[in-house]
């Protein structure tokens, strides 16, 4: 097979890249929300994928979903806390949230936004707290997948959840390499697992590059071992072609009762929810809110830098 690159191409791979990059630059995630001139610049391109700064916002935000037919699933941005006196403040956000929630929406979290950057323990003593508050309100708890040099404390923290709840789910990522085996091990386990391609920067070593085809006939292979072994799970993608395989795979329709459902990102894949809850599909709708959008709006661009385009219309309009 041929893989060369057009020149098209090569460049959206180094914009890729270099994106990829950013967003893992901790200081750029402090200086730029600040920057009197890059701050309101860089709001602009968030606001198209973040629902807002604040909770009130992002339950203004989850309402509209849930009025559209949609479930939601709201997530509090801020990975890599490396102070435990923060992480601990700000798993009480979570608590809050997951008190506020209505019913059809789960609460999702980066265990680093909540300990595991400081000490495994710790995330899991906070994790707890979240698990326990989202059981009390019967909402799931979704783990969000970070860099995979973070996985196997993730998933150590997620087997030790499992052991005292069955509403905490994980996320896999297609990318990696690990993930057939991570997977199987994980239809052993309770709750549900929400399948991404993933976005994080990450050595050919360990993870395939989001241009390998190889990716999407991952992707779509752990789908149908989901569908077909019946766990709950999520299938967390905009890419159509995928859509359409699982679909097919899945005979074409669905009902509120079924194990599965179709995910997209805030801002990036209404009608493919529209068009999969008008087969029967179970939907969801992925909010986040917060200050530190730095890292997911890069991955979001990263993804596909075509993005870039936009984002650069977005930041000079004028505030909404």
């Amino acid at each position: 097979m041929n893989h060369t690159l057009t020149v098209t191409d090569e460049t959206s791979v180094t914009a890729a890249q270099v994106l990829r990059g950013l967003a893992l630059d901790e200081d750029l995630k402090r200086r730029v929300p600040v920057d009197p001139v890059l701050g309101p610049l860089a709001r602009r391109v968030a606001r198209r994928f973040v629902a807002g700064e604040s909770l009130e916002a992002a339950l203004e935000r989850v309402t509209e979903v849930l009025a559209s037919g949609h479930r939601a699933n709201l997530e509090y941005m801020g990975e890599s806390c490396r102070d435990a006196r923060r992480a601990v403040a700000e798993t009480d956000a979570f608590v809050d949230a997951a008190m506020r929630l209505a019913p059809g929406c789960s609460v999702s979290l980066d265990l680093s936004h909540i300990g595991l950057a400081v000490d495994e323990d710790l995330a899991l003593d906070n994790a707890t707290r979240v698990a326990e508050a989202t059981e009390g309100a019967a909402r799931e708890l979704m783990i969000s997948a970070e860099g995979s040099g973070r996985t196997d404390a993730v998933l150590s923290v997620h087997r030790r959840l499992c052991e005292r709840f069955t509403h905490v789910g994980i996320t896999v990522q297609a990318r990696l390499r690990r993930t057939d085996a991570d997977l199987r091990a994980l239809l052993d386990l309770p709750g549900r697992i929400r399948l991404v391609k993933g976005a994080f920067l990450e050595p050919e070593s360990v993870a395939y590059t989001r241009e390998d085809p190889a990716l999407a006939a991952a992707y779509l292979r752990y789908a149908e071992l989901l569908a077909d072994t019946g766990h709950s799970c999520s299938f967390a993608t905009h890419d159509w072609e995928l859509i359409g395989h699982i679909d097919r795979h899945l005979g074409g329709t669905g009902h509120d009762g079924v194990p599965w459902e179709f995910e997209t990102l805030l801002g990036l894949g209404r009608d493919r929810l529209d068009t999969m809850a008008a087969k029967g599909h179970p939907t969801r709708e992925y909010v986040v809110f917060g200050t530190e959008w730095w890292l997911y709006v890069c991955n979001r661009l990263a993804e596909d830098p075509r993005r870039l385009l936009q984002a650069l219309v977005d930041a000079a309009s004028p505030e909404a």
